[in-house]
């Protein structure tokens, strides 16, 4: 019993010495070599003039998949648009999503391909639910100079 209570103490006050670690976020991006379909998924999104888009690397951190590729578009409209350009892109290619949840709504609609998974949020819902947050613990993918401007390029600039 004493062990349990030890490892709750480490978790609820971590500290650098010991057997718990925090791994630091990184600041910058890391350079990836990203899949051909990850790319398609990004360039149909900037298509329909997504913003904010962003790849985080969950190889070390999660088994589930290997990426997650977060965008967002600015009302329900341009959601389900965004999420109709990628899956019909990535199915002439010839790689169909596994499975599509939240298009009804278009409040956070995610496209699963197996080793990678979209999010595809209206801005308010991003911010609510902030991936980017709760998986700091992944590493931020840099993206391809010409897909970080056509993809996070928007009408609206954030102050």
């Amino acid at each position: 019993m004493k062990h349990n209570s030890t490892v709750k103490e480490q978790s609820l006050r971590p500290t650098t010495s010991g057997s718990l670690q925090l791994k630091p976020t990184p600041a910058e991006p890391i350079k990836a070599e990203l899949d051909e379909r990850i790319l398609m998924a990004l360039s149909a999104a900037g298509e329909k003039k997504a913003i904010n888009s962003i790849v985080l690397d969950l190889r070390e951190v999660a088994s589930f998949t290997d990426y997650f590729v977060i965008t967002s578009g600015t009302n329900e409209r341009q959601v389900q648009a965004i999420s109709d350009e990628v899956v019909e892109t990535l199915k002439k290619a010839g790689t169909p999503a596994a499975r599509v949840e939240g298009y009804k709504t278009a409040e956070w609609i995610l496209l699963d391909y197996g080793d990678f998974v979209m999010h595809i949020f209206d801005e308010k819902a991003r911010k609510f639910y902030d991936l980017e947050r709760l998986w700091r613990e992944s590493q931020r993918v840099e993206l391809p100079a010409e897909l970080a401007i056509e993809v996070n390029s928007s009408l609206r600039s954030e102050s």
